[in-house]
């Protein structure tokens, strides 16, 4: 019986603790070179990535967003370089 109380306040520290520390470990920032997002079936629906300029200088660095139907088609292309910006959404 004495064995059962102490499982059972152990077990209770613990979840306490886990619910503690999920909650006070959210991060402030997402960082990373492109992110997507991708359905049920593994399917990527949007995307945002970051294409590198050429080194000869005749296109610069790029961030693109793409939103993308369940076909796979593209609906809406966001992109934006030192040289501009420009938005495309496709019939």
């Amino acid at each position: 019986m004495a064995l059962t109380l102490v499982n059972l306040v152990v077990l209770t520290f613990l979840l306490t603790q886990t619910k503690a520390a999920e909650s006070n470990n959210a991060a402030p920032v997402l960082r990373g070179r492109a992110l997507e997002i991708v359905d049920e079936n593994g399917n990527v629906r949007a995307a945002i990535q970051l294409i590198p300029g050429r080194t000869d200088g005749t296109f610069p660095e790029t961030v693109i967003l793409r939103l993308i139907d369940a076909k796979g088609k593209p609906l809406v292309k966001i992109g934006g370089s030192r040289q501009g910006s420009a938005l495309r959404a496709y019939p």
